[in-house]
């Protein structure tokens, strides 16, 4: 009984210190990591909700690009820091299709990462380069077949959920494309205006500033929705693909073994910002929509796709690097 008696003690002496130090946290800036360049989604998106925590949290959250490697760089950085709420990761697909793609990671995606919360959904766009003599999805696969091997997909990296998704495409579609891997959206949307690469695959997010002064022609939507700011932009479903379906999540990530009233707190503060009107309206404006989670639906999601991701590598016959 005395031994039992003092290990009870001792979890509530560490549950009140674990509380207090929430009560107080932050006392210094937050760094925010974004596994990927400047000018893609999670950098927007990074960029948009930093403000919005610094303005509850009275600190500077501090927006730290730490692209490469298909953003296992950066994510390993946050997988490996000090679990005290200090260092927070936002993250996309690339969490659960990474696993799938590379033979061996420097962390573990469910066991090195305490998650927050999902923060967005976006459908990713189909869009081509304006030189390119394809006006709709028809067009593009017809033009695919009629020059096996010759037309290119760009991608922000490896592994990334464009990368997937153009591999999803080509083997739905059946055609032969090739993948021209970047190091990040930035330098891919630089290749496709220039007519460098013939099509991309991204998040509607990152695309519509390129798209409203025509430096790239959308041709279709992932989801199975028209998005209301595109409707004369059809889904890849109605354009030339039954059933073609997919979405691109963001989300917030702490290390694994952050204090967990330090996360809720952080939980709070992201789903008021990202809940908050302005930002709302603004990504609604590009195609984007708010949805925020409890850390443990958001687990369920992380896990969720980590199989869905599976079926998509084997069916389209990538092997693991």
């Amino acid at each position: 009984m005395h031994i039992r008696f003092v290990r009870l003690v001792l979890v509530l002496a560490a549950v009140g210190a674990q509380c207090a130090f929430a009560q107080n946290y932050p006392t210094r800036p937050i760094r925010l990591v974004v596994a990927s360049s400047p000018g893609g989604a999670s950098d927007i998106l990074a960029r948009l909700l930093a403000q919005k925590l610094g303005e509850q949290f009275k600190e500077q959250i501090v927006v730290d690009n730490r692209g490469g490697a298909s953003g296992i760089l950066g994510t390993d950085i946050v997988a490996k820091a000090t679990p005290d709420g200090y260092t927070l990761l936002i993250i996309q697909p690339s969490l659960t299709i990474n696993p799938n793609v590379f033979r061996k990671l420097p962390y573990d995606a469910v066991r090195d990462f305490a998650p927050i919360s999902q923060v967005v959904d976006a459908a990713q766009m189909l869009s081509v380069s304006p030189s390119l003599a394809a006006k709709s999805v028809k067009d593009l696969i017809a033009l695919a077949k009629a020059k096996p091997g010759q037309l290119t997909f760009g991608s922000p990296g490896f592994g990334a959920s464009p990368h997937l998704t153009a591999e999803l495409f080509k083997h739905k579609a059946g055609v032969d494309m090739q993948q021209v891997i970047f190091k990040g959206s930035g330098p891919a949307y630089v290749s496709l205006i220039s007519g460098e690469i013939s099509a991309m695959f991204a998040t509607a997010l990152s695309m519509m500033p390129h798209v409203k002064t025509g430096r790239i022609r959308p041709l279709a939507v992932t989801t199975l929705k028209r998005l209301a700011i595109l409707p004369d932009v059809p889904t890849l479903a109605e354009a030339a693909l039954p059933g073609f379906k997919t979405s691109q999540w963001f989300g917030f990530l702490a290390p694994a073994g952050t204090p967990g009233p330090v996360v809720d707190r952080i939980h709070q503060a992201l789903v008021r910002g990202a809940g908050s009107p302005d930002v709302k309206s603004r990504l609604a404006a590009q195609g984007v929509d708010v949805v925020t989670t409890s850390p443990k639906e958001f687990a369920n999601l992380i896990r969720q796709e980590l199989a869905q991701w599976a079926g998509v590598v084997k069916a389209a016959g990538i092997k693991p690097n």
